[in-house]
């Protein structure tokens, strides 16, 4: 673009209906585009893939396990000059190897070292994403003893007491506290929250594993049987009694806990999803016809204490199977891309590698968006007496967030470029059954300043002939191998990074690069503003203006703000912060290139940037929205 003054709008669209057709990606080209409330989203298509070896072990010489949960460390994500990228990642298994029933295997999480050098074409390779295991770290509580994987004891024995500040918690018949870790989520400071099946709980854990808090949600979501707090799921260990009745009376199903965690972009609120409705909203007996009105909580990160904000109904898509019986897709994972929109990974079950059935009818991601759902917060709907939706009828006083279909993980030609299929041939390129993590990395492309990476991770279930958990070693009885597996897809998010920029070659005076955006909507925002010129050698480009100044004006053209020399600024640390939560691409310290963050009215502005010294070259002019 040339220095023609251009205007953009940073804010999202208004959301204007709660429901929308789902609209089919399956087996189209890429990019595939769709719209949500007046946005748009573009699916690019895979571009990467990357294995674990199910064979492979951790720093306990225990089976490695595979992505119940996956989350990245945004400081640690880097492009290098030739497009390639690396990062460091976290990944959370789940309660270990359950054939024929759960363990006393320690819960854990692991480290991984991640390379990434895209494909667009795609190729006859699979090692587009280099994974390296590069530490393992046990869940303990805070006097060292470890988490187990053990279903929760059938009856009180599975209740440990609340004690100080933690919650009544389940826990196994050996007296360990029982997790089925499913999602996690990383803060700045390296501490985790990782949610539970069990209870379902949210656990916080200090960056060494550590036990810190617990939060137990509302009433509605504990399971109960005979009247009282059950955390069993019928999974017991070997020898060990199953619950009585079998199924919970209220309150979340078996194995149907907290599946999905994520964080919103600015770090202020946690949102817990169930895996599917909970007991007492799925109709009598939580049948799969009708348990699509699961629910998502939102705790606020910004006071002492984690506190319930919001509860919302997010309607589960459904599928018909090869013998055209109807399924509900329980989710596997959510992602918040802002504060009211996510992608939720949704599939069938029991179908895909090592499967009877190999091949799945539904493994798609959805946009999800809360703007216009009804909170149930603090309502009579969190008493598990009063279900949100009686016999899977949803009740008419609540609206459910709207929902589009996005992407088809199970799309033939999107598969193919990387040599891999969904069935009918259960071969170690057909996918796993569950697919179940997903984290979101920015592209760091200055051209493409709305483009993301989305590494997508399945769950291999410890499938593998050379096992070995809580010091016993197991084969598989499938006789095969099911590898741990990213894929990755290049993603076009305008909600998440609201964004203009334009590069151009730049003098001084009336040959300066000028840009110009609007800020709409009744209040003011935050937005960052940069003049950059030597950041942009790192990805390739030539001739860049090696001392940008930055000024900004508003519509009468009075100056508000400038900057030469980011790193000489009295807020730099507020400038690195506000570079991180945006999505941009980090400035070096101490580099020329030039940085301002303000909170601006509504209204339209005009930015500058010149060669300091009458230097000449290009620049790049940005402006973001800050979350």
């Amino acid at each position: 673009m040339d220095s023609t003054q251009r205007f953009i709008a940073l804010v999202a669209l208004p959301v204007a209906a709660a429901t929308l057709s789902p609209l089919p990606v399956s087996a189209q080209p890429a990019p595939v585009t769709v719209g949500v409330n007046g946005q748009y989203f573009i699916n690019n298509g895979l571009v990467g893939v990357g294995r674990i070896p199910a064979a492979t072990r951790d720093k306990f010489g225990e089976t490695l396990g595979s992505f119940s949960a996956v989350t990245h460390d945004p400081a640690s994500w880097k492009r290098a000059a030739n497009g390639s990228y690396s990062g460091t990642f976290y990944m959370q298994p789940d309660r270990g190897y359950n054939n024929p029933g759960t363990t006393n295997w320690r819960a854990r999480l692991f480290t991984l070292s991640i390379t990434f050098t895209p494909s667009l074409t795609g190729s006859a390779t699979q090692n587009q994403v280099g994974i390296t295991v590069a530490d393992t770290t046990l869940l303990t509580e805070a006097n060292g003893t470890p988490f187990t994987a053990l279903d929760t004891a059938a009856g009180t024995a599975g209740v440990r007491a609340a004690t100080g500040s933690l919650p009544a918690m389940p826990q196994g018949f050996n007296g360990r506290l029982s997790i089925d870790a499913e999602g996690i989520v990383r803060l700045a400071d390296g501490t985790f929250f990782i949610s539970d099946e069990y209870g379902p709980y949210i656990y916080k854990f200090t960056a060494a594993g550590v036990l810190q808090s617990a939060i137990r949600p509302p009433a509605a979501f504990i399971p109960q049987r005979n009247s009282a707090d059950s955390f069993a799921s019928n999974n017991p260990a070997p020898g060990q009694p199953a619950p009585t009745p079998l199924d919970p009376t209220v309150g979340r199903q078996n194995n149907q806990g907290f599946e999905g965690l994520t964080l919103s972009p600015d770090g202020k609120t946690l949102f817990a999803l169930l895996q599917s409705a909970a007991r007492q909203d799925g109709g009598t007996g939580g049948t799969s016809l009708v348990r699509f009105n699961t629910r998502l909580l939102a705790y606020d990160l910004t006071r002492a204490t984690p506190t319930l904000k919001g509860e919302y109904i997010l309607q589960l898509p459904t599928t018909r199977t090869a013998a055209s019986a109807t399924l509900v897709c329980a989710q596997s994972e959510i992602l918040a891309i802002n504060s009211t929109q996510f992608l939720v990974l949704a599939r069938d079950a029991g179908f895909g590698r090592t499967y009877p059935i190999p091949t799945s009818t539904f493994r798609k991601i959805l946009i999800y968006d809360i703007s216009s759902a009804t909170n149930i917060a603090g309502t009579k709907f969190d008493d598990a007496a009063n279900p949100v939706a009686p016999a899977g009828v949803l009740d008419a006083s609540i609206r459910p967030a709207a929902r589009a279909e996005f992407i088809d993980i199970n799309d033939a030609a999107q598969l193919a470029k990387f040599g891999l299929h969904n069935g009918p041939t259960d071969d170690d390129n057909n996918l796993s059954e569950k697919w179940e993590a997903m984290t979101l990395v920015p592209a760091l492309d200055p051209s493409a300043p709305n483009d993301y990476f989305l590494f997508v991770g399945n769950d291999n279930d410890f499938i593998t002939q050379s096992g070995l958990q809580d010091g016993v070693a197991y084969a598989h009885p499938s006789g095969r191998e099911n590898d741990s597996m990213l894929l990755v897809y290049r993603l076009t998010l305008p909600g998440r990074m609201p964004n203009v920029s334009s590069r151009a070659q730049t003098g001084t005076g009336a040959n300066a690069h000028v840009g110009g955006f609007v800020v709409t909507g009744p209040k003011p925002k935050q937005v960052l503003i940069r003049g950059v010129g030597p950041a942009l050698n790192n990805f390739g480009v030539a001739g860049t203006l090696a001392d940008p100044t930055l000024v900004v004006c508003n519509a009468t053209g009075q100056q508000l703000l400038a900057n030469d020399d980011w790193g000489t600024a009295a807020n730099v640390a507020e400038l690195r912060a506000a570079t991180s939560a945006a999505g941009a691409f980090a400035l070096a310290d101490g580099s020329k290139d030039s940085a301002v963050l303000a909170v601006l009215d509504p209204g339209s502005y005009t930015v500058q940037v010149s060669g300091e010294g009458g230097l000449t070259g290009i620049s790049l002019v940005e402006v973001y929205e800050v979350p």
